[in-house]
């Protein structure tokens, strides 16, 4: 059986407008490759209920994991929650135990719990909650997918807490080294070298550097030994 695999769906006009950039990706593909799980995609959608239930039933059909990121929050754009609801065809509504720990969290910080911030505690029937150690305010689990906020050291939180629940799979590892020769020339060696080994991926990255072109080379698998013996032949197209 191979690696379990994952895809990334990220949520906000915000991004797509180009105001936040998206760091959440990255961090959550380093995280993943860490884990053995293999991110295969990865969505930006708007906040638009219907295109986030249309790329949840999707994503979650076709990966192992799915993760979200944004649109958890009190205002009336935060609309994640209940669309990963309607994807599932799950009852929503404010929850017993989410609303305790968002009650406790204001409590001890002295705001109040108003109806805008009680959104947080509506979670969807069926549910796992996400323990948000930043601001409290739980993110949730259902099916396959898990809904996280979209402020970067939160998410980074709720995917720390995650992970070491699910099953991982060998470490993805990869080397890389540099061939100072542009694509075009190696191309043709490079498609051999990944039909001589189909368990290992194969990416070419071309760069320019104080005005000379090159290529870096990035090998990817969970074999080490096999990892070492496509290098020593990627060796050759550096000579």
């Amino acid at each position: 059986m191979g690696n379990p695999t994952a895809a990334m769906l990220v949520i906000g006009d915000e991004i797509l407008s180009g105001r936040t950039r998206d760091t959440n990706t990255n961090h959550l593909a380093k995280e993943l490759t860490n884990r053995g799980i293999r991110l295969r995609e990865a969505r930006v959608v708007a906040d638009d209920h219907d295109g986030i239930v249309a790329a949840v039933k999707a994503l979650s059909a076709a990966y192992d994991h799915v993760f979200t990121s944004g649109g958890i929050g009190p205002t009336h754009d935060d609309i994640t929650a209940d669309a990963v609801a309607a994807a599932f065809g799950a009852p929503i509504d404010v929850r017993e135990d989410a609303h305790e720990i968002l009650k406790a969290h204001y409590q001890r910080t002295g705001l109040e719990l108003n109806e805008a911030r009680l959104r947080m505690a509506r979670i969807p029937e069926g549910a796992t909650l996400i323990d948000n150690p930043v601001s409290s305010a739980p993110g949730f689990i259902l099916g396959n997918v898990h809904v996280m906020a979209g402020v970067p050291a939160i998410f980074e939180a709720m995917v720390a807490g995650v992970l070491p629940t699910l099953t991982g799979g060998d470490p993805l590892l990869s080397q890389m080294i540099d061939v100072h020769r542009g694509e075009g020339e190696i191309a043709a060696a490079l498609k051999a070298l990944a039909a001589k080994f189909p368990d290992l991926s194969f990416g070419s990255y071309p760069y320019q550097r104080n005005g000379a072109h090159g290529t870096q080379l990035v090998v990817r698998g969970t074999d080490a030994g096999l990892l070492d013996r496509a290098m020593v032949e990627l060796a050759e197209l550096a000579q």
